[in-house]
Order: C-alpha cells, then sequence, then structure tokens
C-alpha cells in the first residue's frame, strides 16, 4: 500500500474493506475458465477501494514528482504494465506457497524432499538421488507425484505462464 500513499492504519482498513468486498461479492463471481480470472477480478477491487478511499478523504498523497495516483491505479489496471505484472507475479507466488504448505503433509518426508531439492531448489535429480541415497527413478516419481497433487489443486489459481507448474 505504500506505492499507492497510504499509511499502515489506513491500509489496514483498506484490507478489511477488500476482503469484506471479496466476501460479500464471491458468490457472484465467474470463472469462466480464464487463468488468473481470480486473480484479475481480486485487483480491480483494490482499485476500486483505493479510488474510493482517495474520494472519501477528498485528498490526494502530497505531489512528489510521479506520485500521480490516478496513473499508478491505471497503471495497475493495465494488464500489460510492469506494475500489473508485478501484481501477477506476486499473487502467484504467494498462491503457490499458500499450495506448497497444503500439499506437504500429504506426502513422506523422504517424498518432499526429493521434490523440493529438484523442483524448488533446481538440484539435478541425479545429483538429489545420491544424496539421499534413493534410486534416480524415486526421484523423479516424487517430483512427479508432488507436481501432479500441485496442479490438480492449483487449477485456475495459477497461471501455467508462471512456468513453475510446466512439464518437464
Amino acid at each position: 500500500m505504500r506505492k499507492y500513499d497510504v499509511q499502515d492504519s489506513d491500509a489496514d482498513d483498506l484490507v478489511q474493506e477488500v476482503l469484506l468486498a471479496v466476501s460479500k461479492d464471491l458468490g457472484k463471481f465467474d470463472h469462466a475458465g480464464q487463468p488468473g480470472a481470480f486473480r484479475g477480478w481480486l485487483k480491480a477491487i483494490l482499485v476500486n477501494r483505493l479510488r474510493k478511499f482517495w474520494r472519501a478523504r477528498d485528498r490526494r498523497p502530497q505531489a512528489r514528482g510521479d506520485s500521480d495516483i490516478d496513473a499508478r491505479l491505471a497503471r495497475l489496471e493495465d494488464p500489460s504494465s510492469e506494475m500489473s505484472l508485478i501484481w501477477n507475479r506476486e499473487h502467484d507466488q504467494y498462491v503457490l506457497r499458500q499450495l506448497l504448505a497444503q500439499a506437504e503433509p500429504h506426502f513422506a518426508s523422504s517424498t518432499w524432499t526429493a521434490f523440493c531439492r529438484v523442483a524448488l531448489d533446481g538440484a539435478k535429480p541425479d545429483v538429489v538421488a545420491e544424496e539421499m541415497g534413493i534410486s534416480l527413478n524415486a526421484v523423479c516419481l516424487a517430483k512427479s507425484r508432488v507436481l501432479r497433487r500441485l496442479r490438480q489443486e492449483s487449477e485456475g489459481l495459477i497461471e501455467s505462464s508462471s512456468g513453475f507448474f510446466a512439464k518437464r
């Protein structure tokens, strides 16, 4: 919220307003099978709440060169803008962290460790197999099983363009 010249106390209020709007209108949300639909819907709610925040207070942030709030909100709304791409990336990273936390308890620790070393740390499967004292096949199966579960759980939440769930 600092990007929008919102103080911490006001940011807490805005977060509550966004959450209230989401809980109130969630039943009306239509995913329509489009990747990133929820993320875009959530972003639109945030932009609207920020505009409402500034109108209600009938004030603007102090001029600081390029700090014009309307221009920044317009960039956030523009799906091809750098600010919008940052929003998308941060959203997907947050969702991925939550999915990983939910998935972990469903796997044996050796399966999870092999998956993390290969998929998250970028280690080569043969190196992980040697480190863990398991077969190369076991490492590849661990990665495959965890990714399959994560793909199922994340369908529609994370765009395939994020690259994490690409079949490798």
